[in-house]
């Protein structure tokens, strides 16, 4: 892709209260910067900018799906950072966004990216409309005019080497990365913001982003579908793994990892719903170190990758296709397992069979096949 987006969380953000920064905060069921990553989906590559101590937390919340980057001391030198670290990628333009606006539309994002056709740079803003006022201790010492003044908001868009050279030639800390492209002598064009593109910076304002999230999903929720199937040979063995549970049997299934086709097929289903293709795609079977794999290592992947994109599992169902061995007497431990893995209530999860009247490779036990179908709702 010829764009990448730049989310810069790597502050401490005391003014919001609680024990934790901000984009760590929950909102809705999930830390605010999920919120943050999931509005970019389908944009472009994704780097989020983390404080060093917040590195583990990065990888636990968003496995491969972004790039994370060390942020520095500062607002500009954390967003350098991940300005170098895109370097020679291709990239020709750049979104760079605060991690703590968790409600940004992907109409103030396309206005952004459109107006970078015309020009190197742009930004989102509303225009000021309350009357302003200057204070000294806690009176009105005087009033300012709002005439040409606009509230600033990200994400802030430029063509990625022209911000590259500006923030090299750059000294010191800055507001935002306007003020480096300004510096450097770029114009800037406004584009139309969002009233709800509300940085979070108080505590009273994790309450109206919830009340924004739980409006949209009133509007317009985002289900989706999808489904897997799977096929392993029988080969040489004395049991086999289904659904993460071991059942003795006499013999066990071949296949690069552990051969689990029933959790294959559920790992696929939540891909496919995703639009990410299969298991393949994300752990090629030419890769040595997927043999002999576990697949709950596939399957925790596949959900953590749907949180990431803004998504939870409602439900999913799979359906184990063989004459033997029998699954009835550990249909309910292999739901239960799926279900821990997963995070979910063992009520989400069905695990059942059938067999396919001894017809076909199934009917010849030659093998056991499976389907399954996930539901995503987005958050």
């Amino acid at each position: 892709m010829s764009v990448a987006v730049i989310i810069v969380a790597a502050g401490r953000g005391t003014r919001a209260g609680g024990d934790e920064p901000k984009q760590w905060r929950d909102l809705r069921g999930r830390p605010v910067l999920s919120h943050t990553v999931a509005a970019f989906a389908g944009v472009g590559r994704i780097l989020v900018v983390l404080h060093p101590d917040d590195m583990a937390r990065g990888v636990a919340l968003f496995g491969g799906g972004v790039t994370l980057v060390a942020g520095g001391a500062s607002r500009a030198e954390s967003v350098r950072n991940a300005l170098e670290a895109l370097n020679g990628s291709g990239i020709s333009k750049v979104l760079i966004h605060d991690g703590a606006r968790p409600l940004i539309s992907a109409e103030v994002i396309d206005r952004v990216l459109v107006a970078l056709d015309a020009g190197p740079a742009a930004a989102p803003a509303l225009p000021v409309s309350d009357a302003l006022w200057r204070g000294v201790d806690g009176e009105v010492a005087g009033t300012q005019s709002r005439e040409g003044l606009w509230r600033a908001q990200t994400p802030q868009g430029f063509r990625f080497g022209d911000i590259l050279a500006a923030h090299r030639a750059y000294g010191g800390d800055a507001a935002d990365d306007v003020e480096v492209a300004r510096a450097a002598g770029l114009p800037v064009q406004i584009v139309a913001g969002s009233d709800d593109n509300l940085k979070i910076t108080y505590p009273e304002d994790f309450t109206r982003a919830a009340a924004v999230l739980r409006s949209r999903k009133e509007r317009a929720m985002d289900v989706r579908l999808g489904n897997g199937y799977d096929v392993h040979a029988f080969c040489e063995g004395d049991h086999v793994i289904l659904c993460g549970v071991k059942v003795p049997h006499s013999k066990g299934l071949l296949g690069h990892s552990d051969a689990d086709v029933g959790m294959h097929a559920l790992t696929d289903a939540i891909y496919g719903a995703l639009a990410e293709g299969d298991i393949g795609r994300h752990f090629p079977p030419s890769d040595p170190q997927w043999k002999g794999a576990a697949s709950w290592i596939f399957l925790d992947h596949a959900v953590k990758l749907a949180a990431s994109k803004g998504y939870r599992i409602s439900n999913a169902d799979v359906t184990l296709i063989c004459e033997r061995p029998k699954i009835g007497p550990h249909a309910l431990a292999m739901a239960a397992e799926l279900a821990r893995i997963m995070g979910l209530p063992p009520d989400r999860i069905s695990v059942k069979a059938t067999t396919s009247e001894r017809l076909g490779f199934t009917g010849r036990e030659e093998g056991i096949a499976a389907i399954a179908t996930a539901t995503l709702i987005g958050d």
